[in-house]
């Protein structure tokens, strides 16, 4: 199992910036890959950023110039820091874990809110 705790969300204003962080423990030997994921009502939750235990990353366009993921392994951290911030930006933040074997599954933290206001 492993346990996954997220901080740092909150309020901010359009083109500011905030910096998430997210915790694992447990089985962290286990996990592939860390990162984020948002969901707004109604809508299903996308992919914001990923990065590897190689440390590859990945970002959707909508953040790609703005988001920058990183993690540090010391802490069995990984951060999300959000630049230029945009009221489409809100959402509900989830970190992710990915562990591959023996078999594909998704580990998620609880959430934490993102507000942009305008």
């Amino acid at each position: 199992q492993v346990q996954l705790v997220e901080s740092g969300g909150g309020l901010v204003q359009a083109g500011g910036s905030l910096r998430l962080s997210c915790e694992a423990s447990g089985s962290i030997f286990s996990i592939n890959a860390m990162g984020w994921y948002r969901q707004t009502p109604g809508k299903q939750r996308e992919l914001v950023a990923t990065v590897t235990s190689g440390g590859s990353t990945k970002y959707a366009d909508s953040v790609k110039g703005r988001f920058t993921i990183s993690r540090e392994n010391a802490k069995n951290t990984v951060y999300l820091r959000m630049n230029s911030l945009k009221p489409e930006d809100t959402a509900v933040y989830y970190c992710n874990a990915l562990r591959i074997t023996p078999y594909k599954y998704n580990y998620w933290g609880q959430g934490t809110q993102v507000t942009v206001s305008s």
